[in-house]
């Protein structure tokens, strides 16, 4: 039995980003993200991924910062291209041009975790019968929303589209993710407190939002809101899981205020550049204690969830 405390799950995407700055292809995937910021708080973290066999030199960044990578090798990879049109950074056009095959409920029995984060960049990664198996583990199941309202279309966009599981999904989740721009099309609600309560109501005990500036988090009906500072912005590719990540790694041992600073900090420090964050602990420590006064730094401990 493969034993963690967090294991994240998602597909490898060969991202193409273009924007003012100019074309670039990275490294992309919901799952990595997530998990290289997880590391920080220095758990036993797992990814798991789909991906072509000529993309598996793509993992060895996350094993050389320590973590478990598992792959199922797919036929192909999920080809990604992200335009970023204006200098509004949630102001984006996705389009994929092949996808990696789904998982399935069996390729998680041998793994045990305290926390599960399914980090799918569309619909079909993970069915209903994957959430439900994990959610059977025991640990907590935690989501992020756009891997089940976004659609690739017939054109190769990636559209949103109403979701015909999603009581069933969220009543299973413990922690969702969500951006401002998905909470309103699932919800109706321009007003971001509004849509995590709505969110928040299928069942998710926290309900973990990104915009713009920062992130709005929901936990057991309290909100808890902290910016996003970085000393520049060329990285929001990948923000969404890296603040999912880096969220749940610091929940499993600290409340939810605790773990709302933490996750902007590690967050802000990602935006400064393009793939996932490479910053160290006390790195993210200085941050914290230079820019969200009258809040204390997390503290990792042997406890569970507050």
């Amino acid at each position: 039995m493969n034993s963690y405390d967090l294991v994240t799950i998602g597909n490898y995407t060969k991202d193409t980003i273009v924007s003012a700055a100019g074309t670039r292809h990275v490294d992309g995937g919901g799952y990595s993200y997530a998990a290289h910021a997880a590391q920080l708080k220095g758990l036993r973290i797992a990814a798991v991924t789909r991906l072509a066999r000529e993309d598996r030199a793509s993992t060895d960044a996350l094993r050389a910062k320590g973590i478990d990578v598992h792959i199922i090798e797919s036929p192909r990879s999920t080809l990604m291209r992200l335009e970023y049109p204006t200098d509004n950074v949630d102001e984006r056009t996705l389009t994929v041009a092949a996808v990696a095959d789904a998982f399935t409920p069996e390729l998680f029995e041998d793994f045990e975790a305290r926390a599960f984060i399914v980090n799918g960049s569309a619909r079909g990664e993970a069915s209903l019968e994957v959430m439900q198996a994990l959610e059977a583990k025991g640990g907590l199941l935690c989501a992020d929303l756009q891997g089940f309202i976004r659609v690739v279309s017939d054109s190769g966009q990636l559209e949103y589209r109403p979701w015909p599981e999603q009581a069933e999904i969220l009543g299973l989740v413990d922690i969702l993710k969500t951006d401002a721009v998905e909470a309103e099309f699932v919800t109706g609600e321009s007003d971001i407190r509004k849509a995590a309560a709505e969110l928040a109501s299928f069942g998710p005990g926290d309900v973990v939002l990104t915009h713009r500036d920062g992130l709005l988090v929901l936990s057991d009906g309290s909100y808890h809101e902290a910016g996003f500072f970085p000393d520049q912005l060329r990285g929001r590719s990948g923000r969404g899981d890296t603040c999912m990540g880096s969220y749940v790694a610091c929940r499993l041992d600290a409340p939810a205020a605790d773990a709302t600073v933490w996750a902007a900090a590690v967050t802000s420090l990602k935006l400064e550049r393009e793939g996932p964050v490479n910053r160290s602990r006390a790195d993210v420590e200085a941050l914290i204690a230079a820019r969200y006064a009258g809040r204390r730094t997390p503290q990792t401990s042997a406890g569970s969830r507050s």
